[in-house]
């Protein structure tokens, strides 16, 4: 009787230990903090996001989702972040502002930025001329990039900026005026057009960027994950790790929409998976690193420094601004 007792209790502690260690990272290392926009950044991490939740990714993470890119820039400038994900123009003046102290380690998503109205007589940029566009807040990417393309057209003077807090503000003019026309970024759009059919995409700022770049120009970047160089001086093997889940994260979101929408659902990037499912292929969701990563956002900042410098932080970046794994 004793004998079996022993044999039931050492049955139980050896299938006790093979849950735990199951249960546990296949790496150690303390809790990497990764802050993010709700928007397409975070939409990349929501198969991350997941896997830390049923203990499968490698290492420990804390996610962090705002609605405001300085709320996540101030985070990370205050240490209580040690990833994340900002607009591209952001990265560049965190680096002049904390004097190098965060470096890009990939890019996460490229062009998202679209033109929407339900006023059919706008297909190019030159039918702006005379308009009144709506976009989310002076000095942002949509903003840089709007300007740019506006003055690279001759129209600049001809367009009035109406400028809104948040994404959510444009499209709600666009809904209560269809004859407005509004730039906003994925998801937004296919949920701005799904809500209301009279509106419609009529511009793709991407390939208006990409008309007037040509074959050899820039591409458009408009976001980017960055961290501080301190933490990665202390941690280069969790850096390594992040890259690793983030580009599986990335991969997976792109090749099973219908799954991921679920989870964009999930963690509240958007509230209908109908409107996530259609909106995942056009976020232009990424995770480009190394040399391609340098080569691509060093061209966009340049476009954007000549354009104007204070939208990267009054100078362009140096070379430490660039991480390229060895």
């Amino acid at each position: 009787m004793k004998k079996r007792i022993f044999v039931l209790a050492m049955t139980l502690l050896i299938s006790l230990g093979m849950m735990t260690a199951c249960g546990k990272k296949e790496e150690a290392g303390t809790t990497v903090r990764v802050g993010s926009l709700k928007g397409p950044t975070s939409i990349g991490l929501t198969k991350l996001m997941q896997d830390d939740e049923d203990n499968k990714s490698r290492q420990d993470y804390e996610f962090t989702m705002e609605t405001a890119a300085d709320a996540i820039s101030a985070l990370i400038v205050q240490k209580e972040l040690d990833i994340a994900l900002v607009p591209a123009n952001m990265a560049s003046i965190l680096y002049q502002k904390t004097e190098g102290k965060v470096a890009v380690i990939d890019i996460n998503i490229l062009g998202v930025l679209y033109g929407v109205t339900g006023d059919d007589s706008i297909t190019e940029i030159s039918d702006l001329s005379g308009k009144t566009v709506y976009l989310t807040g002076k000095g942002t990417t949509p903003d840089f990039v709007l300007q740019y393309l506006l003055k690279e057209n001759g129209i600049a003077d001809s367009v009035k900026l109406e400028y809104k807090s948040e994404a959510t503000e444009v499209a709600a003019v666009l809904k209560n005026d269809t004859s407005a026309i509004g730039i906003l970024p994925q998801p937004f759009v296919t949920a701005a057009c799904t809500q209301n059919e009279a509106l419609n995409v009529v511009l793709d700022l991407t390939k208006e960027w990409s008309k007037l770049q040509g074959d050899s120009g820039s591409m458009m970047v408009t976001g980017v994950t960055i961290a501080r160089t301190e933490w990665m001086e202390e941690n280069p093997e969790q850096v390594t790790l992040f890259l690793k889940e983030h580009k599986a994260s990335t991969e997976y979101v792109n090749s099973n929409v219908e799954a991921a929408a679920e989870l964009v659902v999930k963690y509240g990037i958007i509230e209908k998976a109908p409107i996530a499912k259609k909106a995942i292929p056009e976020c232009n969701i990424t995770c480009m690193t190394g040399a391609d990563m340098k080569a691509a956002l060093e061209g966009y900042l340049g476009v954007l420094y000549e354009q104007n410098p204070q939208s990267v932080g009054g100078k362009l970046p140096g070379e430490t601004f660039y991480y390229i794994a060895e």
